[in-house]
């Protein structure tokens, strides 16, 4: 048995208690024989800690998932094979009810599925150095899409005089999304967030370095699970205390998810996700002249003019267009990869067959 925290987290006694419920049972019904379920609670590169019942096990999934390139993430819940406690392996994921992802970091290309099954993120962010109105969004757009809740949390208002001014600014630019202002490290505001720690709930905590996730996590749990270290002085930027995601069950069998801060936040969603995020752009754009309104210098442009008359504000569109140009651009991206893989497998294909051709075997039978 492994324990992924830096403490005893409770042991589950059902499944119930970490989300399981009657629709996962119809799901996971053709499964008979010697399968067990369970949840992931941490992916490591090889291997994978599952949650079940009284226990946690690390597990690795069968050969037939590798070569389909079938990895879990944390909080899948998936089917595992159970004949012999010696040998269990994952052998299946359950489908996914939600699924937070963003486009590839760096050069990968595609999607990079983060965590499954979320019901509610706390965005959390904090109102100095860290506080970006552009991040903020972009973190909104991947939750959003997920089928996730968003839940933008200030933390560190101990630090900050004018923490309305910066909520004002979040509902201004962003719309009315719930946010909660608190201080995770005085221990203040925290009851505020109850109603969202339900038990059979699952929660991601999603931010950058240095924005106090650990530290929420800590105070939420009662107890110390993360490490927590000060950000740098010089930049404001965080340290990674956390460096893999993994999945912990609180007393009141509330399910949290910690992650390490994304450096990236690439955008992999449908455009009409982003036309909801942006709704207040694409009602005003109706109103333009012409249909292919670049919104720039055209006559009669609704956009132009709302910006003029103080109705939306430039910072807003300008990221409305970046995040279309960066969609566009992981679209390319994606199909030039695909394109190198259908390369390098047919090149795979001619080279088995010219080696079958050229083998004594072969020459002996022409």
């Amino acid at each position: 048995m492994q324990n992924n925290s830096d403490c005893d987290q409770p042991q589950i006694t059902s499944l119930e208690e970490i989300g399981w419920d009657k629709e996962w049972d119809l799901i996971f019904s053709p499964y008979k024989g010697p399968y067990i379920s369970g949840r992931v609670a941490t992916a490591h590169k090889t291997k994978y800690d599952v949650l079940i019942p009284g226990e946690i096990i690390s597990l690795p999934i069968s050969g037939v998932m590798r070569s389909k390139n079938l990895h879990p993430v944390v909080g899948d819940f998936v089917v595992i094979l159970n004949q012999d406690p010696t040998s269990r392996m994952i052998v299946s994921i359950l489908d996914r009810r939600t699924c937070l992802s963003r486009g590839g970091a760096g050069e990968s290309t595609g999607e990079q599925i983060l965590a499954a099954n979320i019901d509610t993120a706390f965005i959390v962010t904090d109102p100095g150095m860290d506080f970006n109105i552009s991040r903020i969004e972009r973190y909104l757009l991947i939750v959003r899409s997920s089928g996730a809740e968003p839940v933008i949390i200030l933390n560190k208002t101990d630090t900050c005089d004018d923490t309305t001014s910066k909520i004002n600014e979040i509902h201004t630019e962003l719309g009315h999304i719930p946010v909660v202002a608190i201080s995770a490290l005085q221990n203040t505001g925290l009851d505020q967030l109850k109603e969202y720690l339900k038990p059979g709930k699952t929660i991601i905590f999603l931010g950058s370095s240095g924005v106090g996730k650990s530290t929420l996590m800590n105070a939420l749990s009662g107890f110390n699970l993360q490490q927590t270290e000060s950000i740098r002085e010089d930049d404001g930027k965080g340290r990674h205390t956390t460096t893999v995601r993994h999945l912990i069950v609180l007393p009141s069998k509330c399910s949290l998810i910690d992650t390490p801060g994304l450096r990236e936040i690439r955008i992999w969603t449908a455009e009409d996700q982003v036309e909801e995020l942006f709704q207040d752009i694409i009602r005003i754009a109706r109103g333009c002249r012409f249909s292919d309104c670049s919104h720039q210098q055209e006559p009669g442009c609704a956009v132009r003019q709302a910006i003029d008359n103080g109705e939306l504000l430039e910072s807003r569109l300008e990221r409305y267009r970046k995040i279309l140009k960066e969609m566009s651009f992981e679209r390319e991206k994606a199909e030039i990869g695909l394109k190198r893989f259908e390369k390098k497998k047919f090149k795979g294909i001619s080279q088995l067959a010219h080696e079958l051709h050229e083998s004594p075997k072969w020459k002996a039978q022409r």
